[in-house]
């Protein structure tokens, strides 16, 4: 929760990249938003900032995915076998329930405090977001109250740090 913030207890790096353009539809819906005021101390930018990782952190990533309850059933041999040495046990997870809409079904979600940077600028709160269904294995996806490419001025290709506390 926002406040609460004490040491890095993981940091992830890597790129911003465009995704599907599709997160607005979830984002912008009352229940989720309400869920994410807990989180963020306000309503959430009705998006999300992609950032593709790999290498180390990829391994890291797949990790939290894992704490999630997000099973990353296509992933390379290797990398789940690496996951298993990422101590998660201090991160702290936060449910976003989903829910039925006009037969529609919202699904749910897990998210982790975090702050997001570029370098040489200061850090802003945000949360990691990790929808129970997704196809991204390597797209982490970021909320905040900001609108991050502008806040943040950064654009396809930029490098983030997220550091999870």
């Amino acid at each position: 929760m926002r406040g609460m913030r004490t040491r890095t207890l993981m940091r992830l790096t890597g790129t911003v990249s465009s995704g599907l353009g599709r997160a607005h539809v979830f984002m912008a819906q009352d229940h989720y938003q309400e869920q994410f005021k807990l989180i963020l101390g306000d309503v959430a930018w009705p998006g999300t900032l992609n950032v593709q990782v790999n290498g180390d952190d990829l391994v890291a990533y797949v990790a939290l995915r894992h704490l999630s309850g997000v099973d990353t059933l296509d992933i390379d041999e290797e990398i789940k076998v690496r996951t298993t040495d990422i101590d998660v046990s201090g991160i702290e997870k936060n449910r976003i329930r989903g829910f039925l809409r006009e037969g529609r079904s919202f699904g749910g979600a897990t998210a982790f405090d975090a702050t997001i940077e570029v370098e040489g600028k200061a850090a802003l709160p945000c949360a990691i977001l990790i929808p129970d269904l997704t196809r991204h294995v390597d797209v982490v996806e970021v909320i905040a109250i900001d609108f991050l490419r502008d806040t943040l001025n950064v654009s396809d290709g930029d490098v983030v740090s997220l550091n999870l506390n």
